[in-house]
């Protein structure tokens, strides 16, 4: 499988990514803009949605109900030489099942994360999963 985006320069403030007809604003210049997303915002977007798609992916199999979930994250930077330092999240799902239910679900969204799994193996990657 593979995963195809183009972007491209708008002005000397912003640009503009695009896959399959979906397109998304980018803050590339150096205050940033309030309508759009620096690349940080974008990485930790991407793992937002791939911990709420991994949900949606094994709720199914796992006979989980997901009435509701939201993921917040935190990264830390470092400035020499610019890299991120560590990943934070918090999952919190709104749900009727166990905590042990919600653990299972927790290390499957981990465990089937494309993201996930990417940004764990050159960050710590670390969270928590509760109930809303």
């Amino acid at each position: 499988m593979q995963y195809e985006v183009s972007a491209r320069r708008l002005d000397a403030t912003g640009s503009l990514a695009s896959s399959h007809g979906a397109e998304v604003r980018l803050a590339t210049d150096m205050e940033g803009r309030k309508e759009a997303l620096n690349p940080v915002e974008l990485l930790l977007s991407a793992l937002a949605a791939c911990m709420i798609k991994g949900a949606e992916r094994v709720s199914p199999t796992l006979r989980f109900q997901l009435d509701g979930m939201s993921v917040s994250l935190v990264a830390d930077r470092q400035d020499a030489p610019p890299k991120l330092t560590a990943i934070r999240y918090e999952i919190v799902v709104d749900t009727p099942e166990s905590d042990a239910r919600l653990e299972l679900l927790h290390r499957n969204i981990l465990k089937y994360g494309t993201i996930s799994n990417t940004l764990a193996l050159a960050i710590p990657l670390t969270g928590t999963i509760r109930r809303a």
